[in-house]
């Protein structure tokens, strides 16, 4: 997509930091994963690369990491002081993955599509303009 700049963090301020780069792509994610992890309906994500687009301003020693042990490269990274959703790496992608809604301000972008459509509850968001894909778009 586009190289961008914009910064973010926790609920509590503990935590804060800093991405520019480039947008690959910005998901609503509708797997149970994002579902559990998010208590929502689905996760909106935006993946920029590459790995180093990432900048801790502050907090990185309260940042705790649940990994789910079936999971190729699904993680949970969050503040431990108020449990807030932060960025986290996919090294496999040399990627940021990052919970829109830490980012402080507006995103420069939009989102493009929804992914794990067939997953969503069904009370989640129903059908909308965006593009919908059984998995990750190619």
């Amino acid at each position: 997509m586009s190289q961008i700049k914009f910064s973010g963090s926790c609920l509590c301020g503990a935590v804060k930091y800093e991405v520019e780069g480039n947008i690959e792509r910005f998901s609503h994610c509708h797997c149970q994963r994002c579902r559990k992890a998010t208590g929502t309906g689905h996760a909106s994500n935006v993946l920029v690369s590459p790995l180093s687009s990432l900048k801790w301003l502050s907090g990185e020693s309260v940042l705790a990491r649940y990994d789910m042990p079936e999971a190729k490269r699904f993680y949970n990274y969050f503040c431990s002081k108020c449990g807030s959703p932060m960025p986290r790496v996919i090294e496999q992608l040399d990627a940021v993955l990052v919970p829109a809604g830490s980012v402080d301000g507006d995103l420069p972008a939009l989102p493009q599509h929804r992914i794990f459509w067939e997953s969503r509850a069904d009370w989640s968001c129903q059908d909308d303009e965006l593009p919908v894909f059984s998995e990750y778009p190619e």
